[in-house]
């Protein structure tokens, strides 16, 4: 498989690990690491670790701002793509629809696009949200409610080939996930 000029889509639930375990991945392996709740905020002004406590369809959570957001991470990693660097996107694309237009860039700019789900058991879910809720730091706006409708409102990804589409559980050490994923993947470290 050829991994440089590539798109690397870390998704899934909001406290799956995707987050850590994708900047992570893009630090590793020198990759541009593109996330969805620093562009959401950036789209509407405001600083990476500043709380918003909307519901999910609420503020800069609503269908409209979300394409924005979604739309962005793609003109993005374009750009990232036309300057021959690899790209981390860092978001649920909890939509085939989402994945769909992942996978038109791609195939647009003729690089390809690995999708690694991310996935850890609702306790481990709840514990990190706990965490998170206590760190003056943490990015992400989620909270156990909108896990809980995130995850009714999660499309299977059955309509990517198996060829492209990776499953991670993330209730290992970081340490140990990147290596399983440069095993996976048949990748050398960067760094």
């Amino acid at each position: 498989m050829r991994r440089d000029n590539s798109i690397w889509v870390f998704f899934g639930l909001i406290a799956a690990g995707k987050s850590t375990l994708a900047e992570n991945w893009a630090a590793r392996h020198g990759m541009t690491y593109l996330n969805s709740d620093r562009v959401r905020k950036d789209l509407a002004g405001l600083a990476p670790t500043t709380r918003i406590q909307e519901s999910l369809a609420r503020g800069i959570y609503t269908s409209e701002f979300t394409r924005r957001t979604y739309d962005e991470l793609l003109r993005r990693a374009e750009d990232e793509i036309l300057c021959n660097k690899s790209v981390v996107l860092d978001a649920s694309y909890q939509s085939r629809r989402e994945r769909q237009l992942v996978r038109e860039v791609a195939g647009r700019l003729g690089v390809d696009v690995f999708f690694i789900l991310c996935h850890c058991p609702d306790d481990e879910v709840k514990r990190r949200l706990d965490l998170r809720e206590k760190d003056p730091d943490a990015v992400s706006d989620g909270r156990l409610e909108i896990y809980l409708a995130q995850k009714d409102l999660f499309e299977a990804p059955d309509e990517l080939p198996e060829s492209s589409l990776f499953r991670l559980l993330t209730t290992g050490t970081i340490d140990d996930l990147l290596t399983e994923l440069d095993e996976i993947f048949e990748v050398e470290k960067h760094v």
